[in-house]
């Protein structure tokens, strides 16, 4: 039985960053479970699925086989045996993915190969359910969190980062339309487990993070 540990949270708040460095530095598996339906999402694009059609969606899910690979301790996302870990970090394919993600063939799809590698592996997962759905018995719960302004900066700074143009009032806008679907929908909607210990990070360097975290976890060990 693996060791599990459970990262929830909004968007923005630093999940991904965070679950990778301490994933790293404990020596566990990290799943990432935001790169699965953001892979989901962008085959329903790729094939013009219409992302508000519940029933399409549902129907097209069947055919959809989503891995995770690591190479040279890197994890890639394999979307029918192709790697697309350069094609999901877009905002149009992060807009699908939350609208898509919502839906319950869609996370009954991606379930069983989640609670499977966490079954035999000791694993590090964050998305928005993992502690209240995917793994409600995890070691060590955590729910990462930070103000809608402090999330925005972040997301700017990365896009131009990149080179891309961003504007920071739709980055606003965009990251509390998804807080408010990510919240409100009918399927495991995003929420703090009651057991969970919750970390503002608004005013946290990724390395404080890191190490709160970490300490966390070797108590219970």
């Amino acid at each position: 039985m693996g060791f599990n540990v459970a990262i929830d949270g909004p968007a923005g708040a630093g999940k991904s960053t965070i679950a990778k460095r301490l994933a790293k530095e404990l020596g566990f598996i990290y799943v990432d479970t935001g790169a699965m339906y953001r892979a989901i999402g962008l085959y329903m694009m790729n094939n013009g699925i219409d992302g508000a059609d519940e029933e399409a969606v549902s129907s097209k899910v069947e055919d959809v086989v989503v891995s995770l690979a690591y190479e040279d301790g890197t994890q890639k996302v394999l979307l029918n045996g192709e790697d697309v870990s350069g094609l999901i970090r877009t905002e149009k394919v992060s807009a699908m993915a939350s609208q898509t993600s919502a839906y319950r063939k869609v996370r009954e799809h991606l379930l069983d190969l989640q609670r499977d590698m966490a079954k035999n592996n000791d694993v590090l997962m964050d998305g928005r359910d993992i502690g209240t759905t995917i793994l409600p018995n995890a070691d060590v719960k955590i729910y990462l969190t930070a103000s809608v302004e402090e999330r925005a900066r972040r997301r700017y700074e990365e896009y131009l980062l990149k080179g891309e143009a961003a504007d920071l009032e739709e980055i606003k806008e965009d990251i509390r339309t998804r807080d408010h679907n990510d919240m409100t929908r009918a399927v495991s909607p995003l929420k703090k487990a009651d057991d969970a210990i919750e970390v503002d990070t608004s005013h946290m360097t990724v390395d404080e993070v890191v190490d709160h975290i970490k300490n966390l976890c070797k108590e219970r060990m």
